[in-house]
């Protein structure tokens, strides 16, 4: 049978820094990672403010957010925030209706209000004591205080929308015992589908070095500046340029594999910056490693209840120190190494024969720049074709 899921609460204080301000996005990961489990999203009471809850008044600008006919996310209310307030307790007494129906199985919680706004349905859950998880300290701790079952509870610091919805999901199928792997992409069924029991799958190396093209593009002008006589100080920004590009390419490794965003970048940087002395080759390498530690990490972290926050300190640092620290003591060395035979070789060719040492070095640099760069000059035509992007939904129906 197909669990259901309410999902209350607010845009809150953190929250609101931490990508509570578009309630679009913030709910649409969370249904893409419910269907991923075979739940259901079955109501909504998501109040999006705008501002951060902090520091708010209650005339400021609001909208309540609730559950289409459709089943995607609508507006049900705008105005004030104490309007939108009291628009949103009367969707509370109807929540709370269908809790004790058991219509509803499970609660997500974020930066609720159980003293008000959300009273009622909090009630009625610690009632029927079924299992609540969600983030926000103050109010989880009052949820707990009307003994609601809390199975998961987190803050939100240093968390993003996908780990957040990858943690509810997560604690909810260790309940029920469903199985349940994290989609990875975007918030759209499409890019749910990108989920794959191998991660070793959503390594893409022409991804990853056409992403880092900006990257190149702004070495090659500062070097071709820097030859220019009253420019010549420039060279010394080149050889900054240049060390950055194993970091670049890391952190763009590292989100791809990973599928987690800030998360995934952070532990590229991490590693990246650990690698340098093994080149683009080395960045590359250690990102990808850097994402797949990630991935491994924050799914062990949610399966073992860590908090959001804590998994997400875990995951991107540990598996960005991980990584890096492989790169810094074996690839560094081995790539060192390699160039040094490299340019010993060419140097021993060219004491014999320029013409032929021309030949090697050819060879050499010919797979390096195919291979590692792939920087296209030439384009199709219809590439150059400008197409209005469709409308997308923010938030996906189930």
């Amino acid at each position: 049978m197909t669990k259901r899921l309410a999902v209350i609460g607010s845009s809150g204080g953190n929250l609101y820094n931490q990508d509570g301000k578009d309630p679009g996005k913030l709910l649409g990961e969370i249904f893409v990672q419910a269907r991923q489990a075979g739940m259901e999203i079955a109501a909504i009471q998501f109040i999006g403010a705008g501002a951060t809850m902090d520091t708010i008044n209650e005339s400021a600008f609001a909208r309540l957010y609730v559950l289409g006919d459709d089943r995607t996310v609508a507006v049900a209310a705008e105005g004030s925030l104490d309007d939108v307030n009291t628009r949103a307790m009367e969707k509370d007494e109807e929540i709370a209706a269908r809790i004790r129906d058991g219509e509803i199985d499970g609660i997500i919680v974020m930066s609720s209000d159980p003293d008000r706004v959300n009273a009622k349905t909090v009630a009625a859950a610690a009632e029927k004591n079924i299992p609540i998880v969600g983030t926000g300290g103050t109010s989880i701790a009052k949820c707990q205080s009307m003994r609601a079952r809390v199975i998961s509870a987190s803050g939100t610091t240093g968390t993003t929308n996908r780990t957040r919805a990858i943690g509810f999901i997560t604690a909810f199928a260790k309940e029920w015992g469903i199985r349940y792997r994290p989609a990875i992409g975007g918030s759209s069924h499409a890019d749910a589908a990108l989920t794959d029991e191998n991660v070793w799958k959503r390594v893409n190396l022409r991804g990853i070095m056409l992403g880092a093209l900006p990257g190149f593009i702004a070495m090659a002008i500062i070097l071709a500046l820097s030859k220019l006589e009253f420019l010549a100080p420039l060279k010394n920004v080149f050889d900054v340029t240049i060390a950055t590009l194993p970091i670049i390419v890391a952190a763009l490794a590292a989100k791809q594999v990973s599928g987690l965003d800030e998360v995934g970048i952070v532990a590229g940087i991490i590693a990246g910056s650990l690698a340098t002395s093994g080149g683009i080759i080395g960045g590359i390498v250690c990102g990808i490693l850097a994402g797949v530690f990630a991935y491994s990490l924050i799914r062990v972290c949610f399966h073992w209840n860590f908090p959001a926050t804590t998994a997400n300190i875990v995951s991107g640092g540990l598996a960005g120190l991980g990584a890096g620290l492989l790169g810094y003591y074996l690839l560094g060395p081995a790539a060192g190494w390699l160039g040094d035979h490299v340019r010993a070789l060419i140097e021993t060719v060219l004491a014999f024969s320029p013409v032929l040492a021309g030949l090697i070095a050819g060879l050499l640099i010919w797979p390096a720049i195919l291979g590692a760069f792939t920087m296209r000059l030439s384009f199709p035509s219809s590439s150059l074709k400008w197409k209005r992007p469709g409308k997308v939904s923010s938030a996906p129906s189930i």
